[in-house]
């Protein structure tokens, strides 16, 4: 699995991940206002709750780790919480972001 860091395909991955966590947060905002219109709940919205919830549970083990290695743990965890799994293998390897 770490070698597929050092591919080509890491960063289109990032990129899409970004694209898709802010798509999901604004679709949960979006979910706020729907009651109001009395507008059913379809099925993307969990598939947006779902990511939403394994990536910030993503960028609390990285904040936790990243408290323990004595690096920013706020940025870590903002980091991995956009970029998702790549940023917490690159966490465990020393990688800069």
């Amino acid at each position: 699995m770490l070698k597929i860091l050092k591919s080509q395909i890491v960063l289109p991955i990032k990129l899409i991940s970004i694209v898709l966590i802010t798509s999901a947060i604004s679709l949960e905002v979006w979910n706020i206002y729907r009651p109001l219109n009395n507008e059913t709940v379809n099925a993307i919205f969990w598939f947006g709750r779902f990511a939403l919830i394994s990536h910030f549970l993503e960028a609390v083990i990285a904040t936790i780790y990243a408290s323990s290695k004595d690096e920013i743990p706020l940025k870590y965890g903002i980091y991995t919480f956009f970029v998702g799994t790549i940023g917490l293998l690159e966490l465990f390897r020393k990688e800069d972001i």
